[in-house]
This record gives structure tokens, sequence and C-alpha cells, in this order.
């Protein structure tokens, strides 16, 4: 059979990514948490029967570079049309235990079908996966929220999925575990949708061009995306940069070391000399540490290029074990699993400034603002968003989810509506962006007054070490979180990692930081 021509790649292409849109549209509509159905803090992906991720939705960076460790996590299970996949276990494909993944295989009649025949539900040949990752608002442990900004063991921060069949019994038993279970089970459910979604619309194609049709053409995206990212490297000069950075850690900074080696069509990426595995929350899966690796490298090549596996071929990361950035299980089965809460949000986060740093951009608040509340009969989660780095042609933007993020705001009527809780304000944070040539983005202001009392917990960074302007540029300003009584406006400021009691009539005041200038300011 001969090769796909441009056209029929380009249009292959296409339906693929609008599968992988359409499978993000269900699981939003369907959601009924305001972290999903609002903040769309959810992803979804396409992959081939051997685990390679062929397409993917723009949405969250951080779960899609690290979905393919989730899928790779269930290949070698049985597969049978209709039972899918549930996990969140750090260490088997998951990042941090909110983030939930669902799996489906997809399945078509025959290797030979003919046209307007199968939609992906028929006993047959596995033709790939259909994958979906949320951000459920709480998952168990010891605080509402799953996101305790000191936990030490990972039995603290929730319930550990280990890969398993995803049937309405393990349904019933997973959210039993969890507060809200009403809102788990609805959302998983519609996790289950987006699946189905993105099988059907996968046998549908598999019906047009045929299964085997369907195997080259998945093939051609992952050849075509690796030859574009190889262009766009060979297109930078060849040389040794080096970068180092920190994490706020609360008993001190964790530094983060990286050396990058372009060489020719390669790219080698060494974080050798980074900090040790950490005692609190701040280690990182290594699916976490590829993926913020590689959403830097897209940002550094060209955006345009399919997003796939096969992207990232070109890339080459080398992360030490025992390293903070390569978070492992125990090595004995009694010994407690390293907390990752923080990892996946926060380390994540420095792990591509580490490497947009290197390459000379200048960087975006580099932090989430993670923020849960809840009590018993409520469990809410957001991230807030800051300032962008600027770049040599234009200001950053401002007020934007940056980086390994890629979540929207809670809209203010909806986080009224549905929590016991005032918004007191939220507003630009005017004049926390770095001076430059280009001028950084600024940050937000999100102060929030409990109307009754309830637990937060909250996980940032850049409290200490400013976000960096590059050539010239001025730094951002660092975030700050202030505690403000009820009654007589006494404040008190907070560390950027605290879980603690907000009585009813306190106020939680998040100021987030600016991004880093570009270029002498005088310029």
């Amino acid at each position: 059979m001969s090769a796909l021509d441009p056209i029929e790649l380009q249009v292959i292409v296409g339906a693929l990514r609008a599968a992988c849109e359409e499978m993000g549209a269900t699981l939003v509509r369907s959601a009924h948490s305001a972290n999903i159905k609002e903040r769309r803090d959810a992803s979804t992906a396409l992959f081939d029967p051997g685990g390679e991720m062929v397409m993917q939705a723009e949405h969250i960076p951080v779960h899609l570079g690290s979905m393919p460790a989730a899928v790779n996590a269930v290949l070698g299970k049985e597969h049978r049309p209709g039972v899918s996949w549930v996990l969140n276990d750090p260490f088997a494909g998951g990042t941090h235990l909110p983030d939930i993944t669902v799996i489906t295989p997809v399945f078509a009649p025959s290797p030979d079908a003919r046209p307007g025949e199968g939609d992906g539900s028929e006993s047959g040949v596995l033709i790939g996966f259909a994958a979906s990752r949320a951000h459920h608002a709480d998952v168990g442990g010891r605080v509402p929220g799953s996101m305790p900004a000191d936990s030490r063991t990972l039995e603290e921060e929730g319930v550990v999925i280990h890969p398993r069949a995803l049937t309405a019994e393990a349904i019933e038993e997973l959210v039993v575990q969890m507060r809200g279970p009403e809102e788990r089970r609805a959302d998983l459910r519609a996790q289950l949708a987006a699946n189905r979604t993105g099988a059907l619309r996968l046998g549908e194609l598999a019906g047009r061009v045929g299964v085997q049709r369907l195997g080259e053409a998945m093939d051609a995206v992952l050849d075509y995306a690796e030859r574009r990212t190889r262009a766009c490297i060979a297109g930078l000069p060849d040389c040794v940069r080096e970068a180092e950075d920190v994490l706020e850690a609360r008993e001190g900074d964790l530094v983060l070391r990286l050396k990058a080696t372009v060489e020719g069509e390669r790219l080698v990426l060494d974080f050798t000399g980074s900090a040790a595995r950490h005692e609190g929350n701040l280690n990182c899966p290594l699916a976490v540490t590829l993926s913020a690796c590689w959403f830097a490298v897209r940002v550094l090549t060209d955006p345009d290029i399919p997003p796939s596996a096969g992207a990232y071929r070109p890339v080459e990361v080398i992360v030490p074990e025992g390293c903070l950035l390569n978070a492992r299980p125990p090595a004995d089965s009694e010994d407690p699993a390293p907390a990752v809460a923080a990892g996946n949000v926060e380390t994540s986060s420095r792990v591509a400034d580490l490497v947009l740093g290197a390459f000379g951009r200048a960087l975006g608040q580099g932090t989430m603002n993670n923020l849960t509340l809840g009590n018993d009969d409520f469990t809410y989660y957001e991230t807030l968003g800051g300032g962008q780095g600027a770049c040599e042609d234009a200001d950053g933007p401002s007020g934007v989810h940056v980086a390994m993020s890629n979540t929207l705001n809670t809209p203010i009527e909806a986080l009224e509506r549905e929590l016991p809780v005032l918004v007191c304000e939220y507003s630009l944070r005017r004049g926390s962006g770095g001076a430059g040539r280009h001028s950084g983005g600024d940050g937000v202001v999100r102060e929030l007054q409990a109307l009754s009392d309830m637990t937060f917990s909250l996980i940032a960074e850049r409290r200490r070490h400013a976000p960096r302007g590059a050539h010239g540029g001025e730094p951002g300003l660092c975030g700050r979180d202030t505690l403000i009584g009820p009654d007589d406006g006494s404040s008190r400021e907070l560390p950027a990692k605290v879980t603690g009691r907000l009585h009813a009539g306190e106020r939680l005041r998040i100021e987030t930081p600016g991004g880093g200038g570009y270029g002498p300011a005088g310029e």
C-alpha cells in the first residue's frame, strides 16, 4: 500500500485532533465538579496499540506529557471491548493522587473493514486507546482536597488506585473512600463518556480508511512530528547551556540543576546535581519531569507541530535515581511511599523554568498557586493565574495560567453559588510584572472570605525568589499570601506552603507573582 501523501496526512492529523477536542468537550460538559466543568482541569488524548501518544487536545501540559506512562501501565493487561481501566498511582503511570486517569481500549471489527463499517465497540483487533485525566476535587486523605501542604507520605494524600478495571462495582468501592462521593462518581462517569466519544471517532476513522491504513497513518503522524522537531532543534546553535534554580521548601531551598546540550538534531537535558529526595511532598515522579521537559521543548521549537510522542523522540532526558525529580516507590514494601502532592504542580513548573531559562527565556510566575478549601460539606480546589514572562517582541500577558497549567479561573458567580465563600477582591496586581524593553505580565489578587469554618491548604512557589527576567530585563515581584482577621483586620503573612483552619469571617488574600521582563528597560 502506498505511503500517505501530504494532503492525506493532514486530513488524518485533523481528524485525530478533532476527536481529542470532542473528547474534552464531552468531559467538561458532563462533569459535576467546578474544577472540571468551570476550570477545565482535565485532558484527553488518543494512543496507538503500542501505547504511543498519537494526538492530544490542547489541554493541561502536565497531564498530557505524563499520560503515556499511564497507558503503558495497562498495556500488558487483557483488553476487552467495554472494559476501561483506572489509576492514579504516581509510581504506575500517575502524577499525584487527585489526577485520576481512565483508559479505554478501542477495537475495530477486522483489519479489512470496508468503508462505513465499525464504530469502535465490536470485538476484533485493538486499534488504540482513548485516555482522559481529570483532577478530582477530593480523593480522600488527611485534609479536604487531598493536597496537604505538609504531607510526608503518599498515604496522607488520599486513596492510591493501582491500575484496575473500572467497573460499576469498582466506582462504588472507590468513591466511598472519598469526600463528596456523588460528585466523584459523576466525574468518573464523565471520563468514561469522554473515552467512549474518542473510541467512537477512532472506530469510525478505521471504518473509513481501513484498520491497516489507520495504523500506517498513526505511524506517519509520529514520524512527521519527529521530522519537524529535529528540524527545529537543528536550527539551534550547537552548544552546552546550564541553568540553576531553587524550590522553596519549608526547611530551606532545594537546588535544581540542568545542563542542556544541543548536538545537531538532538537535545540532551541532564539534571545531574539536582537535590535528592525531599522529606516533604515536592518529590516529582519521572513521568512528570519528562512532561515538563517536553512542554518546554514544544515552546522552544514549533507549537504547530502535531502534539504526539514523535515530537519527543529527538530529546533525551537524564535524571539520576534518588533525585527529587525521579521519585521512586520504596524498595521495601514496609516503608511508606514518598509524598508527591506538590511535585506534580510546583516541581514540574520549576523544571519547565529551568529548560526555558537555559535558552534565554524570561520566566513566568513559575507556580500554580494551589488552593484547596473544604469541610464535611464540600471540597474545592483551584489554581490561580499570574504574570507570564515577556518575550523579545512582546510584553508578557497578565493574569494567565502559565507553563504546566492551562486551566481557567473559577468564575466568581460559580464560586459563590456553590461554596460558603465570598469573593472580596479579584483583580490584576498592577506593577508586579518585571520592567524591561518588554514588561512581564502582572499577577492577580484573589481575596476570599470564609462564611463557615473550613480547612485550607496552600501550596505555592516564588514567594522567596522572584521570576527572573532575560537579557537585562527585571524580575517580576514575588507572590504573597496573607490571613486577615474578621474583626480588626489584623493580618499575618503565611508561608508559601501551609495547611490551616479558616474560621468564619476570616479572609485569605493571595497575591500571585508577576512575570520577568525582557531586555533593558531603557531601550
